[in-house]
């Protein structure tokens, strides 16, 4: 399984939710990977704390030996990086992915990622694709590799709007690349359940027929101090009220029945 974590708006929890999911996945056993496509390496940062600010074989390592060689003359794997919990990995972002962008588009590199990510998943039973709030060369070598895209919401007016023109590009590009691409779903993050403009706007987005799903994220002062410790929140506060939301929606995504208070 391939899942890409995107929206074009920035600030809306991508990186937060797509390692806690894949921490969640690795939990459970399954061997997870993350790969960080955002240039601010925030996922990388995340998951190897300090060991990120030294790293060697990152993600731009990877893209950069297309351009000379047309091939990946070292296997994906060897640009994978253990991070310190068990069963999760990461392939890491770096800064000269800025750098490297426009000569990728340049060569028509906009598939070499579906390649790496295809022989990544043989060894792999979950990749997380972090992204950048743009759609740029790298998200959209995202949403071509991936098979299933999570949207985060921030539930606000401009947010919505927002929406609407994110899911209309990511149909433009099934249509064109990736026809097997599903969108599993728009998760509500920093979600206030006391306040009704978010209960309104989830329910109304359900009512067009959009795909809101019933877990939501709660705002917690909690994430911040999890990112600060580098640990993801299954392993900093494994009881916390988010960290099972967290867990419930990797349950819903894996297609588990899963008990959720509805939409007053």
């Amino acid at each position: 399984m391939r899942r890409v974590v995107f929206n074009q708006k920035g600030g809306v929890g991508k990186s937060s939710i797509a390692c806690n999911l894949a921490a969640v996945s690795a939990a459970e056993g399954l061997r997870t990977l993350v790969v960080d496509l955002d240039i601010q390496g925030n996922s990388t940062h995340y998951l190897l704390g300090r060991a990120a600010d030294s790293l060697k074989d990152t993600v731009a390592d990877l893209y950069e030996q297309t351009l000379a060689f047309n091939i990946f003359t070292r296997k994906p794997e060897d640009f994978v990086h253990a991070s310190p919990f068990e069963n999760l990995f990461v392939l890491p972002s770096s800064p000269e992915l800025e750098f490297l962008e426009r000569k990728l588009e340049a060569k028509h590199k906009i598939y070499k990622l579906r390649e790496a990510l295809k022989k990544l998943g043989e060894t792999f039973d979950a990749i997380y694709i972090d992204t950048a709030p743009a759609l740029n060369f790298y998200t959209r070598s995202a949403l071509i590799a991936a098979q299933r895209c999570l949207i985060p919401f921030d539930c606000d007016d401009f947010s919505r709007k927002a929406l609407y023109n994110l899911l209309g590009e990511i149909q433009e590009l099934q249509s064109d690349h990736n026809p097997d691409l599903v969108v599993e779903g728009i998760v509500a993050n920093q979600f206030q359940p006391q306040a009704s403009l978010p209960r309104q706007l989830l329910k109304e987005l359900g009512e067009e027929g959009l795909p809101v799903l019933p877990v939501r994220l709660a705002s917690s002062v909690k994430m911040k101090e999890s990112h600060q410790a580098g640990k993801p929140l299954i392993h900093f506060a494994p009881k916390h009220k988010l960290t099972q939301q967290y867990v419930d929606l990797h349950r819903l995504l894996s297609g588990e029945t899963v008990e959720i208070e509805p939409l007053e």
